[in-house]
């Protein structure tokens, strides 16, 4: 698994159904010409995240070697920002909209439907052999 550069860019991450949801609540209640922010408050790094799902999977589909020891470090592309601050504080308090996973339950929940669903991932993988891009 590449991780970019040193790995601390930070993040906050949200789980896909709640972002969903939040597009809903901003389309049925949010007035016309506001931002909304939408984020989870769940600040990881990508290096957390990337060992946090090795470690699942060293639970769920063991293998002989850890998923950590496949982490290998790969040049940044220029510019890259090192941190995607979101406030959602906006959309809380106006429209009433919070996420209803927290970033444990909604990364298992993630591995666990891409365990589940190899048919659909697997194809694309035939086309994208793990190369970077975005570089030029």
């Amino acid at each position: 698994m590449p991780i970019y550069g040193k790995g601390d860019n930070v993040r906050d991450w949200l789980y896909v159904d709640d972002h969903a949801k939040a597009l809903i609540t901003v389309a049925k209640n949010g007035k016309v010409g506001q931002t909304y922010n939408i984020g989870g408050r769940n600040e990881y790094t990508n290096l957390q995240v990337v060992e946090i799902i090795c470690k699942h999977l060293d639970i769920l589909k063991p293998k002989k070697n850890s998923f950590l020891e496949q982490i290998i470090f790969v040049e940044d592309r220029p510019g890259h920002d090192l941190r995607y601050a979101i406030d959602a504080t906006k959309i809380e308090n106006k429209l009433g909209w919070k996420a209803e996973e927290n970033f444990e339950t909604g990364i298992l929940k993630t591995i666990n439907w891409y365990l589940e669903n190899e048919w659909w991932w697997k194809p694309l993988r035939k086309n994208y052999s793990g190369e970077r891009l975005g570089k030029k």
